[in-house]
């Protein structure tokens, strides 16, 4: 097996899919999750408005009303929430894409204190934290706060890795890449863009160029410039297609580089470093 069909295999990935067939795969994907954990009322999810977290979040809640429907149990809610730190340029992104997802619940809480309250506290001890750790630990707080959210609201939270950014690693360990369930882990960027125009999202949300936007020194720097690789030879991949060399060998590159990531955490029984 070549280490593209591994990974295909790992990511479960298809060359083709039907839109409509995936989407339901995802929302009854949630609503099992529902059945088997009934203690838990609410998926919780930041919404940033790029095409993941508008995706993510849409099936959430029709996940969400279609529980209420069947059960009669009208307790079950998706909640969404903004953590912007301090002022986002993209806002308006975020708002559009909740008007898309039209949450149960929307709330808006800023991380800027919590996180400049952390880098302080480091400084007072002697740590220096460069402006790339400072964007991990953005992400590390939104995840806190997640999951404060949920804690108080009988809910589980949503993530929003997917198999072109889960190959590269593209997310933050214990960030945005701790999470309880992802429901679009199994496809690819276009993939996802896929399932949005059937969603009928405005083109202007799944259009938008993908960045993490967590570096104070590189704001709002494009994912392919990040990784030196486009989504779209990403995708091919992944979809088992050939791609050039320079581009596999940087993308397989990330792969390897960022196994750590994907394999939380590791015990000596793992066979991790076989």
């Amino acid at each position: 097996m070549t280490l593209q069909e591994q990974i295909i295999k790992e990511l479960g990935t298809k060359p083709t899919i039907d839109p409509k067939e995936e989407i339901r795969v995802s929302v009854e994907f949630l609503k099992d999750y529902l059945k088997k954990y009934p203690f838990l009322k609410s998926f919780v999810l930041g919404i940033s408005g790029g095409q993941d977290s508008s995706l993510a979040g849409r099936l959430a809640q029709l996940a969400m009303e279609e529980m209420r429907q069947e059960t009669g149990d009208g307790d079950y809610k998706f909640i969404a929430i903004r953590l912007p730190y301090g002022e986002q340029f993209d806002e308006e992104d975020a708002q559009r894409a909740l008007a898309f997802i039209q949450p149960d619940m929307s709330l808006a809480i800023n991380i800027k204190e919590a996180v400049d309250g952390q880098v302080k506290a480091l400084a007072q001890s002697g740590i220096a934290v460069s402006d790339f750790n400072k964007g991990n630990i953005k992400a590390r707080q939104r995840m806190i706060t997640q999951y404060a959210v949920a804690g108080e609201n009988k809910g589980a939270v949503i993530g929003t890795d997917h198999a072109a950014e889960n190959i590269t690693g593209f997310f933050t360990k214990f960030g945005d890449g701790g999470a309880d369930i992802l429901p679009l882990f199994r496809l690819n960027k276009r993939q996802g863009k896929m399932l949005l125009k059937e969603l009928g999202a405005d083109p202007s949300i799944y259009d938008k160029i993908p960045t993490a936007d967590l570096e104070e020194n590189k704001p709002g720097i494009a994912d392919e410039v990040a990784l030196g690789v486009t989504y779209n030879d990403i995708d091919d991949y992944i979809e088992g297609k050939e791609i050039s060399p320079k581009a596999k060998e940087i993308l397989e590159g990330w792969y390897l580089k960022t196994a750590h990531k994907r394999h939380l955490p590791i015990t000596v029984f793992d066979d991790f470093w076989k």
